[in-house]
């Protein structure tokens, strides 16, 4: 298991997210999860990433961004963070 935090932005009501959510909740990662819809600063962290747009699921590894990633993709993150 790896220490490598992984921020995972959502908003209620998003099938993205939900289907994000289920690798991620069994997956064994530290996630910290941020409803955008109740922290106006995780919404502007994402549209800054986003070309100016709330897209969700976005999720931060480290420095790395990824916007309505896969969960491979957020594993390969974290393997790459964990490695540095």
């Amino acid at each position: 298991m790896s220490d490598v935090e992984v921020e995972f932005y959502w908003r209620p009501g998003c099938g993205f997210c939900a289907a994000l959510e289920r690798p991620l909740s069994k997956s064994g990662f530290k996630v910290k999860r941020v409803n955008i819809w109740e922290d106006p600063d995780a919404a502007a962290r994402v549209r800054s990433v986003a070309d100016g747009n709330e897209v969700v699921p976005t999720v931060f590894v480290g420095s790395t961004a990824m916007v309505n990633p896969s969960f491979g993709e957020i594993e390969a993150a974290v393997k790459a963070a964990s490695a540095s």
